[in-house]
């Protein structure tokens, strides 16, 4: 999503003029590549037998720092919302159209290369991320107003004692005996993931909005009329916060990305903000640019390294010679046959595979071409 620059140079008073300004938040932009380009590492590792616990998702209860990555993204989508003049001034037609293309693409990616209606996976990370922004964004333009913040941290704050309540008191929390996924079953049939049950199910998208409403409030707060240091000092100190208390629900309601559990929510809106403020006073305090040119060149293209490095990693292992995989020859005779250690050669192919998709972000940039939904 587009991010227009509220963040001024200096800590100076923000001016209504300021608040308006046209050019990108660059630390957002930052944060938003970083969060892509993990996203890139873990999902094409040379093999999956060989990682290092880092870029493993946590089996069930519990966390690592590769399940924050998907709730990043929507805090980042729900910030985006908040300073994007796209959604800001888009009629309620084009939010939904914007909604369908993130959908869309997810379906297509589901889908490809053979689009059989009878394998077709139907929820999915794109089609969350859809899903969350509309209601995001809807929930933003509806409660305009002096009492926006209010009326958008209840909301939150119903979702996950709504959802807690739900989830504890109907069925177990098991992947398939949870109350979301006999609801996917019943809506989706067999079109899951896991066949009995999806982590992108319908239930947890609910608490999703909830993440991203949390960064609709961040959003908010950097167009606040306060210096920039305090800024930043106060959405550290909420991030500091909400990443306290997620810790302390894990003790009754225990973390869990595959449920998107209400703990979950609380400690990764935390860590988003703790980072994201770190990334505003690097990158808008100190000016320390260098680190994070590759990463805006990346978040400014997010959507086409998604889409792009999911349809050529699934044809690299679709497409075979000889009986073998492509993906897997590249590996085995490239990466495995030079470095000895396999997680060293796994890790090394997933960072060259990263380094394909920032020079084809690259190249985009320097042709002024920047795909968004």
């Amino acid at each position: 999503m587009d991010a227009v620059d509220v963040v001024p140079r200096s800590p100076r008073p923000l001016t209504a003029a300021a608040v308006s300004a046209p050019a990108r938040l660059s630390s957002l932009d930052a944060f938003r590549g970083a969060t892509i380009a993990a996203m890139v590492i873990v999902n094409n590792p040379g093999t999956w037998t060989a990682m290092y616990w880092p870029l493993e998702h946590a089996e069930w209860d519990g966390w690592t720092p590769t399940d924050l990555i998907f709730p990043f993204f929507l805090v980042i989508v729900g910030v985006s919302i908040t300073l994007s003049r796209r959604t800001l001034n888009a009629s309620s037609w084009r939010i939904v159209a914007r909604g369908a293309v993130i959908v869309g693409c997810g379906l297509f990616m589901a889908g490809f290369p053979y689009f059989n209606p009878s394998h077709w996976r139907i929820p999915g990370v794109l089609f969350r991320i859809g899903l969350c922004y509309l209601a995001a964004a809807f929930a933003y333009r509806w409660t305009r107003g002096p009492r926006q913040v209010a009326w958008l941290l209840g909301a939150s704050v119903v979702i996950l004692i709504g959802y807690w309540l739900v989830l504890t008191r109907s069925g177990d929390l098991s992947p398939e005996g949870n109350i979301g996924a006999v609801i996917d079953r019943a809506v989706f049939g067999h079109h899951l993931w896991k066949d009995r049950w999806d982590p992108e199910g319908l239930l947890s998208t609910v608490p999703a909005v909830a993440t991203t409403l949390f960064g609709v409030l961040g959003g908010i707060w950097l167009q606040t009329p306060y210096t920039l240091s305090k800024r930043i000092a106060w959405m550290a100190a909420a991030g500091v916060l909400l990443f306290a208390a997620g810790t302390a629900w894990d003790v009754s309601f225990p973390i869990n990305k595959q449920l998107w559990t209400s703990s979950y929510v609380l400690l990764t809106a935390g860590a988003a903000a703790l980072l994201l403020a770190a990334c505003i006073q690097l990158i808008d305090v100190w000016h320390v640019t260098a680190w994070s040119a590759p990463l805006v060149t990346i978040g400014r293209n997010a959507l086409t390294v998604f889409v792009v490095s999911g349809l050529v990693a699934k044809a690299m292992i679709l497409a075979t010679v000889g009986g073998e995989s492509v993906q897997t020859i590249i590996y085995e005779r490239g990466f495995a046959s030079w470095i000895a250690e396999p997680k060293n050669a796994s890790l090394a192919y997933a960072l060259v595979f990263l380094a394909a998709m920032y020079a084809l972000c690259e190249l985009m940039r320097r042709r002024g071409i920047f795909l968004r939904a």
